[in-house]
């Protein structure tokens, strides 16, 4: 797998200054997650969080196992599962060797990043979750404190499930979030109302994104007791910012302003090694988004820009190791 160096990362943000604005992504569609028990995780999700699967294939064409450069014979099973109006997809590699979420895993590693459900009552949601097979990563839901004005009153937990990703559960106060989420409901698991990305540089992160079409949706810098309890990491002190584009959940950049030495991404993982998380993104102009972070010579999963029978699709690796699918329908050429 190609590496990025020091040239090359500079060439990647002179790319980004220089080059013009894309700004054609338009949709956060999906999540997916890198499973290695199916069955089990389809059941943690819809028995614990209250989702429902919508999907459910193995898929043993070339061009799905291209996009993911995948030689195994047994194909790639993806299940869809829907929770509000958002969407997460969990994806098997059949017989993959792939490896575990490492147990000593950070908060603050690059390779840390979750999904954000959004519950209606955190305390409901968390007496159901406690007795379950999860890993606590909070000590327990933490309500961040008056003086983070941005965060106030924002309740907090993060969890792992039986395979080690990451999840958090969030609560807003009436004054914070989307106005969605305060829509009466009896709901008690609402929707994804993001998902969270640790970053090393928030400048050349910003620079990058806001190429794809990306913009800012707001912005906090958490620390204090209760923020070290939530990600278990003593001195925690975060710079966080909030993204969006039209249509689907935002994406948010988690800069550890300390403590520094999270870890960086593994430049040999692979789409079948369980901490492979990837942000779908559809955009309508992706033959010159492929140019251009060619250029940049941003690590390419796919080989090359993959057509199916109705999309193009193809699996690029952002700054920082975060994989990320481009998507567009053959329907908006």
């Amino acid at each position: 797998m190609k590496r990025i160096t020091t040239k090359m990362y500079w060439v990647i943000i002179i790319l980004m200054i220089e080059s013009p604005l894309l700004a054609q992504a338009y949709k956060i569609s999906a999540v997916s997650i890198t499973v290695q028990d199916m069955e089990k995780e389809i059941v943690f999700f819809k028995t614990n969080l209250d989702f429902t699967l919508t999907g459910d294939t193995i898929y043993k064409d070339d061009h799905t196992k291209q996009i993911y450069q995948w030689n195994g014979t047994e194909g790639i099973r993806i299940a869809t599962l829907k929770l509000g109006n958002e969407s997460i997809r969990l994806i098997q590699f059949i017989h993959a060797p792939g490896r575990p979420n490492p147990p000593d895993a950070k908060s603050n590693d690059l390779w840390f990043q979750h999904i954000a459900i959004v519950v209606g009552d955190m305390d409901k949601a968390y007496q159901k979750l406690r007795n379950q097979e999860i890993t606590y990563i909070s000590t327990s839901p933490q309500t961040l404190p008056e003086y983070l004005t941005a965060a106030a009153g924002i309740k907090a937990f993060y969890f792992s499930d039986p395979e080690g990703h990451p999840i958090e559960l969030i609560y807003f106060p009436k004054d914070k979030g989307n106005p969605k989420w305060h829509e009466p409901t009896n709901a008690l698991f609402l929707g994804i109302d993001h998902t969270a990305i640790v970053i090393s540089n928030t400048k050349n992160s910003f620079a990058f994104y806001e190429k794809l079409g990306f913009k800012f949706s707001g912005h906090s810098e958490n620390y204090g007791t209760e923020q070290e309890h939530l990600n278990q990491v003593f001195g925690a002190r975060l710079d966080i910012n909030g993204l969006h584009v039209e249509q689907g959940f935002g994406l948010e950049f988690l800069k550890y302003i300390a403590p520094r030495g999270g870890r960086l991404y593994p430049p040999d993982s692979k789409p079948w090694d369980l901490w492979h998380y990837q942000t779908e993104i559809e955009v309508k102009n992706i033959q010159q988004i492929v140019t251009w972070l060619d250029q940049a010579h941003l690590i390419k999963i796919s080989d090359r820009l993959i057509e199916s029978e109705h999309a193009y699709s193809v699996l690029f690796r952002d700054i920082d190791g975060h994989p990320f699918l481009l998507t567009q329908s053959k329907s908006i050429e």
